[in-house]
């Protein structure tokens, strides 16, 4: 019997490593603009076309490589930043383990000019799959030009997956935000088709976040500062009236290397605790210092997640640290107030207009009162038919896919009979018996999931009515806000959004969609195209989703809105019409009901 283990060609193990280095356009943005960096780089360039599909290149001025130096830096497991195991605990480099180019030239076609200031001519390399085509002198100045063309060409497979060029720029521009924050001291551009998207010149660390992420940000940030012998902690939080639900820029940085660590995000977070309301976030850009000993960043190839010796001591001072910001800054007093035991008040909005039914678009002409399957009858007798409808629909699948298992077909047997009495709880549920037990309605994902239902049918059936606004407003979005308004554009003129480019990011609001009184149009916009920005695609339904979501938060009635008997039980009828009422179009439970079982269980 033959032998069935073998090695694989070098060209095959490049491949598979690539899988891991190189995910999309952004990885090798990452991997090169990291290389000039440990070359001693201090002016460097990133041009892109198509969002990197089609090119990649990165020019810099560092020290450059010799002849034999570029075509070794090709070669797997090769390496000017470490000699042996013992450098992994001291590292000072952002790369160190001699794959990233190796798999660059495994999965693309690359040409490298290159040269040394003692050298008097460069070296010009090109390779594709892993080959060597080309390696001859050229004139070039000191330092190197990589040039990546054509990514995946020889892994049709890989390159299908790639997304759309809005989207991979998008990526690019989220991964050059990362390292140029870490190098304030630097000069950065990126071009992208010819135009700049950044122009980034040598500053404080303050500056830098303010040129990339606007002026507006100036007001909102707070300085951080706080030197242990075990961690140095610097940078800037947000103040607590910054805080919204999404579109929060949060960076972490250690040793000047972005990491993703949701252990120190809660320790941010908990100094914010009562100071914010649930589920919002402030942006803040926290840069720490340790002992190059004391982490290992050689995890995953990305080198963005980082473990550390001393995680709890370091969570203790960071939190500490942002609650003395505040405290400073502030002004937060430091006595706790009993907040268990107050009583439960409803809080109204005297300046928001009561709940109400919205006006139907359409009328049905051959409509028939009289024909109960064709409307909701408040008489359960008389609907059981219309009901084991709406719930013997087939799966629904949500446009976000990972929420797609909880949109299930149920059998609801405790049908609600809506003239039994019911009442409101602590402004927020609406409690009515049911025959299997107490059925608790949340009152604002209730609405939210029938005005996005109403918003989203409006959406695909005409054009809404643009509501012009007396005052009109100006709304900054950043640089990848920006990416995602262009791409979604003519969706923001098509339910009613008036926008005027004033440049520079800027855009004034002229008109609103109709029925968006009381709404503020500027944050509606901003949760709006961040909850487009995370859907990673520009198709019209997933954004006609992502609108009329948005939209449907922002008008739905707020917890501790008191509601009249008539108005619980309107939103009741129109919940209950819909074809899955269990659930929001994102995924949060709308109703739940305590059994009769659990109820007698109390009492034994």
């Amino acid at each position: 019997m033959e032998d069935i283990i073998h090695l694989l060609p070098d060209s095959v193990a490049n491949q598979i490593a690539a899988g891991e280095v190189v995910q999309r356009p952004a990885s090798i943005v990452k991997e090169l603009v990291e290389n000039a960096l440990d070359a001693g780089a201090k002016n460097i360039q990133v041009l892109v076309t198509d969002g990197g599909r089609t090119c990649v290149q990165v020019i810099d001025d560092g020290k450059g490589m010799s002849e034999t130096d570029a075509r070794m830096a090709f070669e797997r497991h090769a390496t000017s930043k470490i000699r042996s195991a013992s450098d992994l605990f001291g590292l000072t480099t952002m790369g160190f383990r001699g794959e990233a180019l190796a798999s660059i030239a495994a999965v693309a076609q690359v040409e490298l000019k290159t040269r040394r200031p003692e050298d008097e001519v460069g070296t010009l390399l090109r390779i594709s799959g892993s080959k060597v085509e080309c390696q001859e002198p050229t004139a070039c100045p000191v330092g190197s030009n990589f040039s990546v063309n054509n990514l995946f060409f020889n892994v049709p497979a890989r390159r299908k997956f790639l997304k759309s060029n809005q989207t991979e720029l998008s990526n690019v521009v989220a991964e050059f935000e990362r390292i140029v924050l870490t190098h304030p001291e630097c000069n950065f551009s990126l071009f992208n088709n010819g135009a700049d998207i950044y122009k980034l010149h040598d500053t404080s660390v303050r500056q830098r976040v303010l040129d990339v992420f606007g002026k507006k940000l100036n007001a909102e940030l707070l300085p951080v500062q706080v030197e242990t012998s075990l961690v140095t902690i610097s940078g800037y939080v947000g103040n607590p009236e910054s805080a919204k639900k999404r579109g929060q820029h949060q960076f972490f940085f250690v040793n000047g290397r972005y990491m993703r660590h949701p252990y120190f995000h809660s320790a941010v977070m908990h100094a914010y605790e009562n100071l914010i309301p649930a589920g919002e976030h402030v942006s803040y850009f926290l840069y720490l210092a340790v002992d190059p000993a004391a982490i290992d960043v050689n995890v995953h190839p990305t080198k963005t997640e980082i473990k550390f010796d001393n995680e709890q001591p370091i969570w203790q001072v960071l939190s500490a640290a942002v609650k003395e910001a505040l405290g400073k800054y502030v002004g937060v007093p430091t006595i706790e107030f009993d907040v268990e035991n107050k009583p439960d008040i409803p809080i109204i909005d005297t300046n928001r207009p009561r709940y109400s039914v919205p006006e139907p678009k359409q009328v049905k002409t051959n409509y028939n009162p009289f024909k109960t399957t064709d409307s909701f009858s408040s008489n359960p007798a008389h609907s059981v038919k219309g009901w084991e409808s709406l719930y013997t629909q087939p799966e629904r699948v949500l446009s976000t896919p990972e929420q797609s298992t909880l949109w299930k077909s149920e059998t609801v047997s405790a049908m609600p009979d809506l003239d039994s009495p019911r009442f409101q709880y602590k402004g927020r549920y609406i409690v009515m018996p049911v025959s299997e037990g107490i059925m608790a309605i949340d009152q604002h994902r209730a609405h939210i999931s029938v005005l996005y239902e109403q918003y989203r049918d409006n959406l695909f059936q005409q054009s809404q009515v643009s509501q012009g606004m007396l005052f009109p407003e100006v709304v900054q979005f950043d640089r990848q806000e920006l990416l995602v308004v262009e791409d979604v554009m003519s969706d923001l003129e098509y339910i009613g959004f008036e926008l005027t480019n004033l440049g520079g990011g800027s855009y004034s609001i002229n008109g609103i969609p109709s029925g968006l009184d009381g709404v503020n149009p500027v944050n509606l916009l901003h949760d709006l195209v961040n909850s487009v920005k995370e859907t990673g695609c520009s198709i019209q339904e997933k954004v006609h989703h992502a609108i009329a979501l948005t939209m449907a938060r922002a008008t739905a009635i707020v917890y501790g809105q008191v509601l009249s008997d008539d108005e619980m039980r309107v939103l009741l009828e129109q919940l209950f019409s819909l074809t899955t009422p269990k659930y929001t179009p994102n995924g949060q439970v709308v109703y739940t009901i305590i059994a009769n079982s659990d109820i007698d269980k109390c009492f034994r």
